[in-house]
């Protein structure tokens, strides 16, 4: 305790951009599984400052958090290393906000800032909004012409180094861009969706499907940001995977790669690995409520995608989803083994995975005959056509 006390001492004498940064790495690494001695309590100490609404989080944290507002709905905590398609890791943030404010247009952030402490501070929410606005399109127009070069894109890549060891930060930087770049799309398609999507049934998915088109037209690359958007509105995240297979030709994973929104799928098995990583940390400090839900999340999640999609197994998501299951097998069983008989019982219960029950096994019959008549259905209208 003595030594965590003069660290946080010297802690204390680096600047609040310097220790935020460190409650980022610090929440990045442990996300990674590398165990840091006395960590806990000094990530305890630095969200006391930085995570809560008081005055220095307001007067350190509120440009900050105008500036990344259209990124709203696209962050997921923690820092994952693998590439999340159209999500950004929220441990990504502070070192970007760094790198743009003290490298690329400081200048510029410098007036921001000024000029967003006295809009706050006014509660002039909707002229720090429009500031905010103006920011954000110099920062893209900065970005664009910054990363479009080989050497403008190394040199970025250099400087974001120092700042994160996350390998993700320059990918996550070039996502960034893109959502500044369709700002204003992605918020109208956002206004275009319904507050939750309790129901993906065929007309929802066609709705959702001329949605995504409309947004293709123009902002191709913004349409996996698009899709995340419907995911956070989804009851079940894993029916995202339906926008790929009801557009393809048959349930085959080839002609499912082969539709427009295939990435839906991708994105799924991405969530598989987020809830991977928050599984870790569940089980790290005994919570085994979490966990539990996690792992019941995972195994139907699992089920899903293997028997809606044919030939699966085969394919390049088959061959991921079976590799990740394997490393939260074995994580699950590691780990399991610190615990009591009874808890161990509980994480390791078939009851999680649902598929096994008979309601499961009837779910599977029943998703499998509404796909033969749909795809019947489907032939029969063409064949009249």
């Amino acid at each position: 305790m003595v030594q965590i006390e003069r660290l946080w001492e010297f802690l204390q004498g680096l600047s609040p951009p310097t220790r935020n940064n460190l409650l980022t790495e610090l929440e990045r690494l442990e996300l990674c599984g590398v165990e840091i001695p006395g960590s806990a309590d000094i990530q305890a100490k630095l969200r006391t400052e930085f995570r809560k609404d008081g005055p220095n989080q307001n007067r350190l944290a509120n440009p900050q958090r105008y500036f990344f507002a259209p990124l709203e709905g696209l962050v997921v905590d923690g820092a994952p290393q693998h590439d999340n398609a159209g999500r950004i890791p929220r441990g990504s943030l502070t070192p970007i906000w760094e790198w743009i404010t003290r490298d690329l247009l400081p200048t510029m952030a410098r007036d921001f800032n000024a000029q967003m402490k006295d809009l706050i501070a006014a509660d002039k929410r909707r002229e720090a909004k429009q500031a905010a606005a103006v920011f954000q399109t110099k920062v893209f127009k900065s970005l664009e012409n910054t990363l479009a070069s080989p050497d403008g894109a190394e040199q970025t890549r250099a400087k974001l180094a120092t700042y994160t060891a996350a390998r993700s930060a320059f990918d996550d930087l070039v996502k960034i861009t893109c959502v500044l770049g369709a700002r204003d799309a992605l918020a109208k398609f956002d206004d275009a969706l319904p507050e939750s999507l309790l129901k993906f049934d065929n007309a929802v998915v066609d709705r959702m499907t001329m949605l995504l088109d409309d947004l293709a037209k123009a902002n191709a690359a913004a349409v996996p940001f698009a899709i995340a958007l419907i995911e956070r509105r989804l009851k079940r995240p894993w029916q995202l995977m339906r926008l790929a297979t009801k557009a393809a030709t048959s349930k085959d994973a080839a002609d499912v790669a082969a539709t427009p929104y295939a990435i839906a799928v991708t994105m799924v098995i991405d969530r598989l690995e987020d809830h991977g990583a928050a599984l870790r940390i569940a089980l790290k400090h005994n919570r085994v409520a979490i966990a539990r839900a996690l792992l019941a999340d995972i195994y139907d999640t699992e089920y899903a995608m293997q028997v809606r999609i044919d030939r699966f197994a085969e394919s390049a998501w088959g061959i991921r989803l079976r590799a990740l299951m394997e490393a939260i097998a074995a994580m699950v069983a590691a780990e399991v083994s610190r615990f009591p008989e009874e808890v161990g019982h509980v994480l390791n219960s078939r009851s999680l995975h649902s598929h096994d029950s008979l309601a499961g096994r009837l779910t599977y019959l029943a998703w499998k005959g509404r796909d033969v008549l749909t795809n019947g259905a489907t032939h029969i209208k063409k064949l009249i056509a």
